[in-house]
């Protein structure tokens, strides 16, 4: 499949299309390596992921996705750039061009990544920015799609933060056919233009009530309050108890409702162990799906 964008940076930048065919294609590269069956796809390729922030799931599962595909994936975290020495983004997009087939950046700054796309001559990612986390989201889709068999005239409900995360969320609702409810407290809604773009496209709605976003819905997700750009503030008082999703708050949405969260989880905090570890959690399903949607995603983009 040929994309229509050269880079994946918010999400916004796929139709219902698109995404679609990158789920299935996700799910098709999952069966496969269930049954032990591996396409070197991307024999040759090197994969460059540029890392400001620590990470767990990116990391490995960009690298494994990479290895798994034929290719090659290099760990460059900022310190060991020269980018840590002031060399522009510009340059170092430029060099790396030279060397890779296609670039992964986990950054502080969305700008950053945005310069970074504009001055590569090879595809660029957003491994997550304090905007956008679109490949978090492909996975979550995935999830959904193998858990609810479809996309189309589902209710999301989004407690908590509307963060970089649920921005990106926005998006994939959106275009999928989703009804997404967010409930943040106030001051915490997501972007306006995003949910402005969005709702020019699908359902979207917003409140400070949990129990108002939760009814009814098919899935529910939330994230951590405190997010590595917000260590150094005491955000939690703003959302305890009231945006925790714990048990009493399952109750409502639907009976089959899936739980999911892009984790890390604090625990004890925007979720209850008693339902992450709980029989509505696919969250483990949701953090493998990472691997698979972003083969899927690696392969579009480098149009093999």
């Amino acid at each position: 499949m040929k994309l229509k964008t050269k880079n994946l940076l918010t999400l916004n930048e796929l139709d219902k299309k698109e995404i679609e065919e990158i789920l299935n294609n996700a799910i098709k590269l999952k069966k496969d390596l269930k049954a032990g069956i591996y396409k070197p796809l991307l024999k040759n390729k090197t994969l460059a992921m540029i890392f400001q922030k620590s990470s767990t799931r990116t990391r490995v599962s960009f690298e494994t996705g990479m290895y798994q595909l034929g290719g090659h994936a290099l760990h460059l975290s900022f310190e060991e750039l020269q980018l840590a020495r002031g060399e522009t983004i510009e340059d170092t997009a430029k060099t790396l061009s030279r060397y890779v087939n296609i670039i992964m950046a986990r950054v502080y700054s969305h700008d950053e990544v945005e310069i970074l796309a504009k001055s590569a001559a090879v595809p660029v990612i957003n491994g997550l920015s304090d905007s956008f986390h679109p490949c978090q989201i492909l996975a979550d889709l995935m999830t959904i799609k193998e858990k609810k068999k479809k996309l189309t005239g589902l209710k999301l409900a989004w407690i908590g933060d509307g963060n970089n995360v649920c921005n990106s969320m926005i998006y994939g609702c959106v275009k999928t056919g989703i009804d997404i409810s967010i409930a943040t407290p106030k001051g915490y809604e997501p972007d306006r233009n995003v949910v402005k773009e969005s709702k020019k496209v699908g359902e979207i709605q917003l409140s400070n009530d949990p129990a108002l976003a939760v009814t009814d819905a098919d899935v529910v997700v939330t994230d951590t309050f405190v997010s590595i750009h917000h260590q150094a503030t005491n955000r939690t008082k703003d959302f305890l108890p009231k945006f925790q999703v714990n048990s009493s708050l399952m109750k409502k949405a639907k009976p089959d409702a899936i739980f999911l969260h892009c984790l890390p989880a604090k625990r004890g905090q925007e979720v209850t162990n008693s339902v992450i570890d709980g029989s509505q959690s696919a969250v483990w399903d949701e953090a493998e799906n990472r691997l698979h949607a972003q083969k899927s995603l690696m392969i579009s983009l480098l149009r093999v």
